[in-house]
Order: C-alpha cells, then sequence, then structure tokens
C-alpha cells in the first residue's frame, strides 16, 4: 500500500507531519500512531504490514521531531501543546475517532486526549508508560535528550545504541541496526539525532529528579475508563514499573496488560507478544465500535 506524505500547518505555523497508509475508503477505525519523546513515525514501521492492507494507518511526527518542523517557542514541546496538533491533524484527515497507539511520550499524549477529547478515542494503547515515571529513568532521560549524536556511520550508530540501552536482553547488532535507522538519520556523512535538543529544556526540573521525585500521571488514569485499553511493558523498563501496572490494573479493571520479555523502554512493537497484544486490542477495539 502506497506511503501518502500529509503536512498540516498547526495553530502557532509549525507544521507537522504524518505518514499515512492504508486504503481511504476501509471503514474500519484507524489506528493513529504516537512515538516516544524523541523519537519518530518510523517507530511504528512493524505495524505498517500488519494493518496498512486493512485500514488507515497513521504514525505521526510530534512537533521538532523526524519531518515535522522544529518550534519556533521550545516551551511548546509540552504533551498540552502536542495534543491540539494531534486533534488538528485527525481534523484536517476528517477523523472522527481514530485506536490510539502511544509510545511513551505518545501514550501521555492519549490519556491527556482521554481527558479533554474522548469522543475522538475508540480506544488506547499505551506502550511502556502508565501513572507514573521512574525517576531514575528520568534522569537518564533528561540527560540524553539534549546531547548531540554523532556517529562517522549506521555501525557504529547501532553499537552506541545498544551500549547504551537500559532494560534489554543481548540483541544481534542486525537488530539494533534496524532500530537506530529508524530513530536516526544521516546528514553530511554523518549520523546524528533526529529531534530538536531543545526537548531537553521542558523535561522534569533537575532538583526534582535529584532527590528522587517520580513524574505523577495517576490524574489521567481514571479518565480511561470505558475504552478499549491496553498496555505493554518492557520485562527491564526502568520508566515503567510493575507496581504501577499493577496499581493501573487496580483503576482500570478492563486493561489487558502483556510484559515483554527482553525489552527494556520501550518495546519495538515487532515482538510476538506484542503483535498479539495490538491485534486482540484491535479486534476488542472493532468489536466496540459496531454498536456505536
Amino acid at each position: 500500500m502506497p506511503q501518502r506524505d500529509v503536512f498540516v500547518t498547526a495553530a502557532d505555523g509549525t507544521r507537522l507531519y504524518a505518514d499515512d497508509r492504508g486504503p481511504t475508503a476501509s471503514s474500519l477505525t484507524p489506528i493513529l500512531c504516537l512515538p516516544g519523546l524523541t523519537r519518530n513515525s518510523r517507530d511504528f514501521e512493524p505495524l505498517f504490514g500488519l494493518f496498512e492492507d486493512k485500514r488507515r494507518v497513521i504514525a505521526m511526527d510530534l512537533r521538532g521531531r523526524g519531518r515535522s518542523d522544529r518550534a519556533t517557542d521550545p516551551a511548546t514541546y509540552t504533551p498540552a501543546t502536542e495534543l491540539q496538533d494531534v486533534l488538528a491533524v485527525l481534523d484536517h484527515l476528517q477523523f472522527a475517532r481514530v485506536a490510539l497507539i502511544g509510545t511513551s511520550r505518545g501514550g501521555i499524549i492519549g490519556m491527556a486526549m482521554a481527558t479533554v477529547a474522548k469522543q475522538r478515542l475508540a480506544g488506547l494503547l499505551l506502550n511502556d508508560i502508565g501513572g507514573q515515571i521512574e525517576a531514575v529513568s528520568l534522569q537518564r532521560i533528561a540527560e540524553r535528550t539534549g546531547l548531540p549524536v554523532r556517529y562517522a556511520n549506521w555501525d557504529e550508530a547501532a553499537e552506541g545504541f545498544a551500549h547504551s540501552a537500559v532494560g534489554f536482553a543481548p540483541l544481534p547488532r542486525d537488530v539494533w541496526l534496524k532500530v537506530v535507522k529508524r530513530i536516526y538519520r544521516e546528514s553530511g556523512g554523518v549520523i546524528v539525532e533526529n529531534h530538536d535538543l531543545a526537548l531537553a529544556r521542558t523535561l522534569s526540573p533537575p532538583e526534582e529528579i535529584a532527590v528522587g521525585k517520580p513524574a505523577e500521571l495517576w490524574p489521567l488514569v481514571p479518565g480511561l475508563a470505558g475504552l478499549p485499553l491496553a498496555l505493554l511493558r518492557g520485562e527491564g523498563s526502568d520508566l515503567l514499573s510493575a507496581a504501577t501496572v499493577q496499581r493501573m490494573q487496580e483503576i482500570l479493571p478492563d486493561l489487558q496488560t502483556t510484559t515483554i520479555p527482553g525489552r527494556g523502554h520501550v518495546p519495538f512493537l515487532d515482538e510476538t507478544e506484542s503483535i498479539t497484544a495490538i491485534e486482540d486490542w484491535i479486534s476488542r477495539v472493532d468489536e466496540a465500535e459496531k454498536g456505536r
């Protein structure tokens, strides 16, 4: 199925990019994919082959990432502004409702969307994000987000990324090579980051991270009730703890959770366990939408 490049101008003039695939005439609920803090739409390549011959699949580059513009004002790198960007893209595509897959930051946006625009959500799948972000992970993310990436070639990038990846089982070089080619980009003969380094300015204050204060998202969790829900957690994730997942299940009894072995933050979405969970979740979305 051919890829369609979608460009939408946000309210403040920032041009946003989305990768749109699948049959435009499909009556099935579209899937909207939102990536993590410094990641981009290419993270969802494993899902294109799964669904694009049946339904629309849209993977978005949040502002300052991938093919979306860097923001003129870095203070707009917040989930609240990014949610408004997402709604602008949905309006442009004339999607009344979507099934949302959110990785990390994308999942936060999805949870916020359930609070302010729940009627636009047919279901939500969270990839390694929940009601609390652990301080040890916040510190790691804050330290790395503002640092430039410079690798001489893709092999060096794969080795460097694998060395710094937390909580992952040993993986073959070709796996890491595939991952970094989604995350980074080539520029001037070297491999560089594919996000605005100014993103680091909007992260948790260092003094809060230093005293081990986690980021609390619990107020958003009850608002997810009533949606077809699923949650993936990397077995070695330092961002989403098993205790957080358990508490979320207590708040949301219908939440279907899956632990992805050998993965940290975040699962790649090409694992057998991830694919099985995603297919089960979208089936529940479709069944729920039939009754609307």
